[in-house]
């Protein structure tokens, strides 16, 4: 057998093992009945859990996977396990998630699409959850260097993983038009989530919520359930009931030697629209401080979103001090410099570990400060919220633990 005879017998193997894989994997799909899959900018991660609690509580066999701060799949009796990424993250894992799924007898799967690059929204979506349902939080103007570089084009590429002759339930207003003319295409249902919807979640039932979860997230998970035909009451007492993302936003109190200090975990909301609303609503939840300081954990493998903090937003430049830490803070101090702001208030800890960046940030309190951390909470931002956890007045033996991030998981 000549050496062309050899690879054109080794490719017909190689295409038939995948036309074998793909037809095993659209078994396996079958036989899961609900299939949710969930994209947009913020909020991924809580409307999948709030949906899997939903459906849990209601007697659904479910299991979920998220990718926001820490990768999890969350099992049918709402155990989560990390998901085991020996090369670091890859949509490819998504057909594992599925077969777990199987093996576990769901009959309902809410995954979180984990596509950045356009083309692989569209590849996550139609070759690997083939979903019932899609589900778009919002969209906002992050990841430009990949997805952008305007909203508009953002809005193109999450378009690209709705499912075709399905169900689409959004909570978006600002680009919903391209959204539609996507479904339409496909032949996909769109639902949206109206004021009425944000309305009907009255303030009582946020007040249920351990954490600080943002109303829209609700009204969409419970948009979802509706669609579904689930009774409203038991979803909502399954998602009261569900841990949230470790990146959700907690609020810590530490006293230190005197000092009261509030630390507020925002580090997962990293867009500049998003950090601005937390910002905001956070400094209006406590006018009592007397002194604000803005922590930025920043990435140099994120640019674009570091540039944007740096560049398109100034809400911090009200902040006492602004502490950098991360291995793109002089990228952010250099950006800020160019347009003229004030960087003496800049206090750079990115060589520091993390209890030598705890006591910089409370040598930098008064009597009572706001410390609000922002940008990112991988690295050394989910390890400065453990520090700040393990240390507050306020952490309850029913919160769940934040764990640092190793090789083989990704935040």
């Amino acid at each position: 057998m000549t050496g062309i005879e050899i690879l054109c017998v080794a490719a017909g193997t190689l295409v038939g093992l995948g036309v074998v894989e793909t037809v095993m994997h659209r078994r396996k799909l079958a036989r899961i009945p609900i299939r949710i899959h969930v994209s947009g900018t913020r909020g991924k991660s809580s409307v999948t859990r709030l949906i899997a609690a939903g459906l849990r509580a209601a007697g659904t066999p479910t299991a979920a996977k998220t990718t926001g701060t820490l990768a999890r799949m969350i099992l049918p009796d709402a155990r989560e396990v990390p998901v085991f990424r020996p090369t670091g993250a890859n949509i490819v894992e998504q057909l594992r998630i599925v077969d777990v799924a199987t093996r576990n007898g769901v009959e309902a799967l809410i995954i979180e699409c984990m596509a950045l690059i356009p083309e692989l929204h569209w590849v996550s979506e139609d070759k690997m959850v083939r979903a019932t349902h899609g589900v778009i939080t919002n969209i906002r103007p992050d990841h430009l260097d990949v997805m952008g570089p305007t909203e508009a084009d953002v809005a193109l590429a999450i378009a690209s993983m709705i499912p075709v002759k399905g169900v689409l339930i959004t909570g978006e207003r600002r680009n919903l038009a391209a959204l539609q003319h996507a479904a339409e295409d496909r032949q996909t249902r769109v639902v949206t989530v109206s004021d009425d919807d944000l309305a009907a979640v009255t303030d009582e039932e946020m007040d249920r919520f351990r954490y600080v979860e943002h109303r829209e997230n609700v009204a969409l998970a419970l948009r979802v359930l509706q669609e579904l035909g689930q009774p409203r009451e038991a979803c909502l007492k399954g998602m009261w009931a569900a841990d949230p993302d470790p990146g959700a936003l907690f609020e810590y109190e530490v006293d230190f030697f005197g000092r009261q200090v509030v630390f507020v975990n925002g580090f997962a909301a990293n867009d500049p629209q998003s950090t601005e609303t937390i910002w905001n609503m956070t400094l209006a939840k406590h006018p009592e401080v007397d002194r604000v300081i803005a922590v930025f954990n920043l990435r140099a493998d994120r640019p674009s979103r570091t540039v944007q903090l740096a560049r398109d937003t100034s809400f911090w430049h009200a902040a006492h001090r602004v502490v950098l830490m991360g291995s793109g803070a002089y990228q952010f101090a250099r950006v800020a410099s160019k347009l003229g702001v004030d960087v003496n208030p800049f206090v750079f800890v990115d060589d520091q570990r993390t209890d030598e960046i705890f006591e910089t940030i409370m040598g930098l309190c008064g009597r009572r400060t706001l410390v609000l951390g922002m940008a990112n909470i991988y690295g050394q931002g989910i390890a400065l919220v453990r520090y700040f956890r393990n240390r507050s007045q306020l952490t309850r033996p029913d919160e769940p633990d934040v764990e640092y991030p190793v090789a083989n998981r990704t935040g």
